[in-house]
């Protein structure tokens, strides 16, 4: 743009009346011809008397469509009126508009109407790729004579800055999330050590308000026998801005005390500490377990049978999955241990009233299955209630010991057993309190020595550390078989010119879901997308990971189907948001079933099988493309399923396990598929069954197995 167009020339007075001089003048010409802001001035009609070249190529167009026009005659509709709220409302109110943030859609197409970014939303969050967002600044303008001829626009390009925010926005909100998420109590010190920020994990621990535990008072919740120990400690560490870490018991807000593992670093910039950031850990439930196991290296260090058999104990239960397995292994340690002639483990309900009696028996597998037995509440007089209601080991060495502790209410309870004559009950004890009690029987009258009393309530910590643990894996394992429900597709489409059929078989029979998905859906313009992935690891971590990517690759092919545009689309959703150690890889493919010409795009998912009719079935040869997130220019090959075809995609647990690499795991599917009969060839749900139970006879299954099969049957005559 020419500067003749773009500068006007200085009129004859310069600042406050007086003539412009040289330097004036020069200062001017460089302001709207170099300078990097863009600079505009409009009259009181909103009409644009002076822009500069910086301004006009900031909202990409030329000044000459800028000159003596108000901004709805030379700018697009959402901008336009962005520009002219702001020109009357200085006008209006005499006084400057700072900290406006405008986006400037791209070229064509137009972009949506996003003229303006809210209040309190980040600017960054709403610029789309080729937008520009400017920071503006509209000055009333003043004469000489005290007049206000009009409005002086100032405008800096600030996207890079904006996005640079939004992305330093997100990694806060996504380390906040992580904090509230996880176990620890994060904290926030002064460089003298006074606690400085409102901490709300800690509050919900301790029942502090805020001005309890600000400065120092956080340490009247500290035990009193580790307090001195620790104002020591922290006052030193504050001194010497050295890294404190220790540990120390926490009084909550019911009155008992936690054991808490603590680390605080120091903040540094340049020479100077600017703060203090602290975690604290919860390991009450380790604690217990260690003087536990303590307790019980000191009063059975002569006893070398019984440890073995609790570390044997231990170990089983390290593997046991389920409730009803933690059962059936303390049933086979107790009875060979003490020599008990029965055995029950029962759980408190939700509402700690009724204790829920599971006891295991053989399913048609040999797995333990869970059978519920008779409830006992909580207030009743058996040798389990006593135990979980005073937290302490329940003996009566013969019926007149049971008599006399309890009356006749345990008896009642257990009259299948009327050989019962010596009992033993535990209470299950997690982080102190008490989830169920644990009962040993024997049919002659028992006296338990002080060496098996330790024995069987270390056999109960670990039983309660055990059933705790199993707990929370049934919990997530419903919550993974949920998920899987959900996120895997309940039927596949029916189409006239083609089959379908989906297997998916989980790596054991416990955990349910992993990361291998696959999806089938129709696009707006009747083409059928297919995809099939596999996200690392197991459990609902893998799932959530499984979901994101299906429903980002849905929203992605129903906004641009091309199966390089989804992949592509993927890449940067991973880029932004996955960790950079996450391994996914996915097979897509876009295909119209009415002519069986399609596209296919691979990021580093096992290439599909291809049966045809009259030849040997053969895998693709291409190169598959790197996992999602990885750098890659992502290619789409086009092909066509032919009548009487059929594409098989699967996971990479149907080739490869622990005694076979992936190339002989093709090797060999290719070897199986061509042994297939024709009418198994013909069916995809056959092929399916036939291909999975032919490549996993022989090997144990480590991974999880998807396979979907899509076959063009021949026209019918």
């Amino acid at each position: 743009m020419s500067t003749e167009t773009s500068v006007p020339h200085p009129r004859a007075s310069g600042v406050e009346g007086r003539p412009m001089d040289a330097s004036d003048a020069a200062l001017y010409a460089t302001l709207l011809t170099e300078g990097p802001a863009g600079l505009a001035f409009f009259d009181r009609e909103l009409r644009c008397r002076r822009a500069n070249d910086a301004l006009a190529e900031l909202l990409g167009v030329a000044v000459s469509e800028l000159q003596d026009r108000t901004p709805s005659e030379a700018l697009p509709e959402p901008l336009a009126a962005a520009f002219e709220t702001a020109l009357r409302k200085v006008i209006a109110e005499d006084r400057a508009l700072t900290g406006c943030d405008l986006v400037v859609p791209a070229g064509e197409p137009p972009a949506p109407p996003v003229p303006q970014v809210p209040p309190g939303e980040p600017p960054g969050a709403r610029a789309e790729a080729g937008e520009r967002i400017l920071e503006c600044t509209w000055l009333p303008a003043r004469g000489d004579d005290g007049a206000r001829p009009g409005v002086v626009l100032t405008a800096l390009d600030v996207t890079e800055r904006r996005r640079a925010e939004e992305v330093i926005r997100r990694k806060e909100q996504r380390y906040r999330s992580l904090v509230e998420a996880s176990a620890q109590v994060v904290w926030v010190a002064s460089p003298e050590g006074g606690v400085i920020d409102d901490a709300p994990e800690w509050r919900a621990i301790t029942g502090q308000a805020p001005d309890d535990y600000a400065g120092g008072g956080w340490m009247s919740v500290v035990h009193p026998e580790d307090r001195p120990r620790i104002e020591a400690a922290w006052r030193e560490c504050v001194q010497e801005n050295r890294v404190f870490e220790t540990n120390y018991r926490i009084r909550t807000k019911s009155g008992t005390y936690r054991h808490f593992d603590v680390r605080a670093v120091p903040i540094w910039q340049g020479d100077s500490v600017i703060e203090w950031v602290g975690a604290n850990t919860d390991v009450t439930g380790q604690r217990e377990a260690e003087e536990m196991r303590g307790r019980l290296t000191e009063q059975l260090s002569a006893a070398a049978l019984r440890t073995a058999r609790l570390r044997q104990a231990t170990s089983m239960l390290a593997e046991a999955l389920t409730v009803s397995q933690v059962v059936q292994v303390i049933t086979e340690v107790g009875r060979s241990a003490i020599g008990a002639d029965y055995s029950a483990v029962a759980l408190l309900d939700d509402d700690k009233l009724r204790l829920s009696i599971v006891t295991p028996s053989q399913g048609a597998d040999g797995d333990a299955v869970s059978v519920s037995r008779d409830e006992i509440r909580v207030s009743d007089q058996t040798v389990m209630s006593v135990a979980v209601r005073e937290s302490r080991p329940f003996l009566a060495e013969h019926p007149d010991s049971l008599r006399l502790q309890l009356g006749h209410g345990e008896q009642d309870l257990f009259a299948q057993h009327t050989e019962e004559r010596a009992w033993v009950g535990l209470p299950l004890l997690a982080a102190g309190a008490p989830i169920g009690a644990l009962r040993f029987s024997f049919t002659r009258p028992r006296e338990i020595t002080e060496e098996e009393r330790v024995f069987l309530e270390a056999l109960a910590g670990q039983c309660a550390l055990a059933v705790e643990r199993a707990l929370l894996f049934e919990r997530e394992h419903r919550t993974a078989e949920e998920l899987q429900r959900s996120l895997l597709p309940s039927d596949l489409p029916q189409l006239p010119g083609m089959v379908l059929a989906a297997r998916y078989n989980p790596a054991t029979r416990h955990v349910q879901v992993g990361g291998d998905w696959y999806d089938v859906f129709r696009l707006p313009d009747d083409r059928l997308a297919v995809a099939v992935g596999d996200v690392m690891g197991k459990g609902v971590l893998a799932a959530a990971g499984m979901g994101r990517v299906r429903n980002a690759l849905r929203a992605l092919a129903l906004n641009d189907p091309r199966p390089a545009a989804v992949l592509a689309g993927l890449d940067r959703l991973f880029s932004a948001t996955e960790d950079e150690e996450q391994f996914t890889t996915v097979a897509y493919a876009v295909i119209d079933p009415e002519t069986g010409q399609g596209a296919f795009s691979n990021a580093g998912h096992p290439p599909p099988l291809l049966i045809s009719p009259g030849t040997s079935p053969r895998v693709s040869t291409r190169e598959p493309g790197t996992p999602l997130g990885w750098p890659s220019q992502r290619q789409q090959t086009s092909f066509s399923i032919e009548t009487g075809n059929t594409v098989v995609f699967y996971s990479d647990g149907l080739v490869e396990n622990r005694r076979r690499g992936v190339d002989a795991g093709l090797e060999e599917l290719v070897a199986v598929a061509a042994d297939a009969p024709p009418e198994v060839v013909g069916d995809p749900e056959r092929l399916v069954d036939f291909l999975v139970d032919r490549m996993l006879a022989g090997y144990e299954q480590v991974d999880d197995v998807t396979v979907l099969a899509l076959h063009v049957p021949p026209e019918h005559v």
